[in-house]
């Protein structure tokens, strides 16, 4: 499958059948994690794999969970993170974010369905799942094979801004 059919295969799923996710499958999506680039290779992701039942039941209480059987976890090793010399920005959460990308598409091209979330307690995830204090969590990625009709690859064409709304050349 061509990238773009994959990318616009790829939907946001909310609900997920009790099916675990194969070991082999979730190695595959945390190499693609691993392979993703990030600001001067500094690598600051860390991920939190959570996948027993406890595990799942202490991440509800931090997020909705919609039922999937399998939660990556994305954080930034602040202290890791690249940080921009012009105006000091640390890039940690971009690094953790193409990470998170990088994972969602490589789920999608396995069969397997993600719902990526920002709506979470960053509070309650720290103390949940012992984060110490220079590692933030960035994502949720909810990883599993999805319950009901997957979103229409088509409906790009009538939720997504034309090009010309969203690209200048040269100069805004």
């Amino acid at each position: 499958m061509d990238f773009l059919s994959l990318a616009k295969k790829r939907y946001a799923c909310r609900k997920y059948t009790a099916q675990k996710v194969e070991q082999a499958k979730l190695d595959t999506i945390l190499e693609a994690g691993r392979v993703a680039p990030t600001g001067a290779n500094r690598q600051p992701q860390r991920l939190i794999v959570v996948r027993s039942e406890e595990g799942m039941a202490r991440l509800a209480r931090c997020t909705r969970d919609f039922g999937a059987p399998c939660a990556i976890i994305v954080c930034a090793d602040t202290g890791q993170a690249w940080e921009r010399k012009y105006d000091g920005k640390v890039i940690g959460d971009i690094d953790a974010s193409i990470v998170t990308d990088h994972m969602m598409l490589c789920a999608a091209s396995l069969g397997l369905d993600t719902l990526w979330i920002c709506m979470f307690k960053p509070e309650a995830v720290r103390a949940e799942f012992n984060l110490p204090e220079h590692v933030e969590p960035v994502n949720i990625l909810l990883v599993g094979y999805g319950a009901g009709i997957p979103a229409d690859p088509g409906r790009h064409e009538l939720l997504r801004k034309p090009l010309s709304e969203t690209v200048v050349e040269e100069r805004f």
